[in-house]
């Protein structure tokens, strides 16, 4: 922490509104810390830092961010449509928002007004005087945007449209769109104004398909969040670069280098049935104990899974025995109630990148067609998107395919 950072906690913050600034309240102490002492230190760790939002994460780089970045709070998810196949105007679009994006990710307003108050303002507004809380923001597009915008000859072949899987009910408006934006942040309202603005710049050249906002339980970001039916979401998770490459980054010489493929999934989750189902028959549907994230027969959450201890019909056995790695960023939902069942309208925003989306496809249908899981779940979203290689200083998002 800078000299300044600490004058202005000193002056701007008594001890409990400190404590509470820093998202440990009263009731205990985040990242294993044994008292607040450690926190008003003038040196903060990695980990305190992720704890104030006060970690740096830049737009510009080899990869995106967002999708390798160690998971946030919130999640702003939007699909858009195009209603324009202009290439110029795209063009601008995209550059217009990697301006913003640069911007937005540094806690800056997007455009600072002019003196002409009978204009509008150029930021929406809603995040001044809040640092950017790790916003990341994300990029793709789906195998319609290339059909539309007439790039199809550099269609990558391993992008395919998804196919139809095992007792997936969809919603057409959950589905479809041609460019996908995923702004996270530890603060949902600095993840929501990222999204407006960028929405904001682009309304003469795409409109809003469906979106989606969730949260994820992250304290001490060692461990893994759990998700609604509360087991721990996204165990297997890779977590070391030479990994990332082996299971993230698509291989292609082509405009998705150093890119990777975003497989989006909707999922309603019933957590009436779901609650009255009693703990063994949960811990079976999963195949791994509810407290703490083992697989059954171990002790500990990462500890090697035994498939011939898992139940035929378990989650983690169809989804391990498969041996198609993912990277799990998925996020809990909860958009009140279900006007059909008078239940909550609750669920998971699944997200998974990949190198190849044949390992998604995969994995989904040996799940698909056995999974017990099917008993408290129905998927009614679905998308497959290209998210681009990382954005060189000068460049801008979606260069290398917009180019000719």
């Amino acid at each position: 922490m800078t000299k300044k950072d600490e004058n202005f906690f000193e002056k701007k913050m008594d001890r409990r509104e400190f404590l509470k600034k820093a998202g440990i309240g009263g009731a205990g102490l985040a990242l294993g810390l044994s008292g607040a002492s450690a926190f008003l230190a003038p040196r903060l760790d990695k980990q305190e830092k992720i704890s104030y939002g006060n970690e740096k994460i830049d737009f510009y780089g080899k990869h995106q961010a967002g999708i390798t970045t160690p998971m946030q709070k919130n999640i702003y998810f939007v699909v858009l449509d195009l209603h324009t196949t202009d290439k110029d105007k795209i063009i601008q679009l995209f550059k217009d928002w990697t301006d913003y994006s640069s911007k937005l990710v540094e806690g800056e307003l997007v455009k600072k007004d002019g003196q002409n108050a009978l204009l509008p303002p150029s930021d929406t507004g809603e995040t001044v005087g809040l640092n950017p809380h790790r916003l990341t923001l994300t990029f793709g597009v789906s195998a319609s945007f290339l059909k539309k915008m007439n790039l199809e000859q550099k269609r990558p072949q391993l992008f395919k449209d998804l196919p139809p899987f095992p007792k997936e009910q969809l919603r057409e408006k959950y589905t479809g769109g041609d460019i996908v934006i995923q702004a996270c942040a530890d603060d949902e309202q600095v993840a929501f104004h990222a999204i407006r603005n960028l929405i904001r710049k682009g309304r003469n050249a795409v409109t809003l398909r469906w979106s989606q906002s969730g949260f994820a339980a992250i304290g001490d970001r060692l461990e893994t969040p759990r998700n609604l039916f509360g087991f721990k979401d996204g165990t297997a998770n890779v977590t070391k670069e030479k990994d990332f490459d082996r299971v993230v980054w698509a291989d292609s010489k082509d405009w998705m280098q150093n890119g990777s493929y975003m497989a989006v999934r909707r999922i309603q989750m019933f957590l009436d049935t779901w609650d009255r189902t009693n703990l063994e028959e949960q811990e079976n549907t999963f195949g791994r104990y509810k407290e703490s994230g083992a697989p059954f027969g171990k002790k500990n959450e990462f500890d090697e899974v035994d498939l011939s201890l898992l139940p035929d019909d378990s989650h983690v056995r169809l989804a391990k025995e498969v041996d198609k790695p993912l990277l799990r960023r998925s996020y809990s939902y909860s958009d009140g109630i279900d006007e059909k069942t008078g239940q909550f309208d609750t669920g998971l925003l699944f997200i998974s990148f990949q190198k190849d989306p044949d390992h998604f496809v995969k994995v989904q249908t040996n799940l698909g067609a056995t999974d017990k899981m099917n008993e408290y779940v129905t998927h009614i979203g679905s998308g497959l998107f290209a998210c681009f290689g990382g954005v060189e200083k000068g460049g801008y998002i979606g260069q290398k395919l917009l180019e000719d």
